[in-house]
């Protein structure tokens, strides 16, 4: 079954040190070195007057996704380019983050160090490095580790004995922390980047895979399907004719050029109640007055996000309220 499990990830600052094969202790000390890094000399300017407010809040949680095209040391090399990476994960709990391309296994972890120069605290999931060609890719979610948690032994990758994937989901749960609600809302994301000469067989895969999550034994109700899907939501397939099935972007372009909406946010709507009805896509030319040659520098896709209450069930139907969308 696609949903299966095929190897439990427990990936962090501490654990990418074990496997690469060193101890925590020196791996941290290791990115204590690397104070001289454009990436971290560019992560402490301030924050850009005047963007757009994505939902990140003391009762609500702002759950992004982005295709950073083509992640790895080169970008990190720019720091024009990321100081904007920066400021965008900076603005979500959590980012889900596809098409990190780079064998150098420092890659996430330095976006890391550089996200949390302002005295920030997120932390990382990395998945393995996926792909039927000698071009590898990872899945990683960057999380803020004051508002969010992992939930222990939950994070995988999915099993697809077919080989109907090019690239398995990354799988993994998250929990709200410090919340005065007895029940902090809880949620588990599928990261995933489909093939986009393939997208006919993988959305039908992706149903799957939406379902098999669902029904994992002692499993999360409400789970979200995000990335770069590389089609728009009336192409959805089996995936788009599951019972109840939503999504947060509609009729939006996601990437730079503005010509398709290829990203989303996927959910049951009758299960994940949570959703306030609010999402929407960054656009990078205008919240950090790029132009477009500059914007593609940082990615040929835009963020995309959903905004959920930080509380189980709290919200009402999204069918009840207007869907709201910077």
């Amino acid at each position: 079954m696609l949903c299966a499990r095929r190897l439990l990830l427990v990936s962090s600052l501490a654990a990418a040190a074990f496997a690469a094969g060193c101890n925590a202790e020196d791996f941290l000390s290791g990115l204590s070195g690397l104070s001289g890094s454009k990436a971290a000399d560019t992560a402490s300017r301030p924050t850009p007057a005047g963007l757009a407010d994505v939902g990140k809040g003391d009762d609500t949680i702002a759950v992004g996704s982005f295709n950073i095209q083509v992640f790895g040391t080169s970008k990190l090399g720019k720091p024009d380019v990321m100081e904007v990476l920066v400021n965008v994960a900076r603005r979500f709990d959590v980012l889900a983050i596809q098409e990190i391309r780079s064998v150098d296994q420092t890659v996430v972890p330095q976006f890391v160090r550089a996200i949390n120069a302002d005295g920030s605290q997120f932390d990382f999931l990395l998945g393995e490095r996926l792909g039927r060609t000698s071009s590898k890719e990872q899945y990683a979610f960057v999380y803020d580790t004051s508002r969010i948690e992992v939930v222990p032994r939950s994070v995988y990758t999915a099993y697809d004995p077919e080989d109907r994937l090019h690239r398995e989901p990354l799988v993994a749960t998250f929990r709200v922390r410090g919340s005065s609600s007895p029940q902090p809302f809880s949620f588990t994301l599928i990261n995933i980047h489909t093939d986009p000469d393939e997208t006919d067989t993988e959305l039908d895969a992706l149903d799957d895979v939406f379902v098999g999550v669902q029904r994992e034994p002692g499993g999360e109700d409400d789970v979200i399907l995000l990335g770069d899907l590389n089609v728009d939501e009336t192409h959805f397939g089996q995936l788009g004719r599951l019972p109840d099935i939503g999504w947060a972007i509609s009729g939006m372009p996601t990437n730079t050029r503005r010509t398709k909406t290829y990203d989303n946010v996927v959910f049951n709507r009758r299960s994940t109640v949570e959703f306030t009805g609010r999402s929407g896509v960054l656009d990078l030319t205008a919240e950090y007055g790029l132009g477009e040659e500059a914007a593609l520098a940082v990615s040929d896709h835009l963020p995309v996000y959903a905004v959920f209450s930080a509380r189980e069930g709290r919200s009402v139907p999204l069918a009840s309220r207007p869907i709201q969308r910077q």
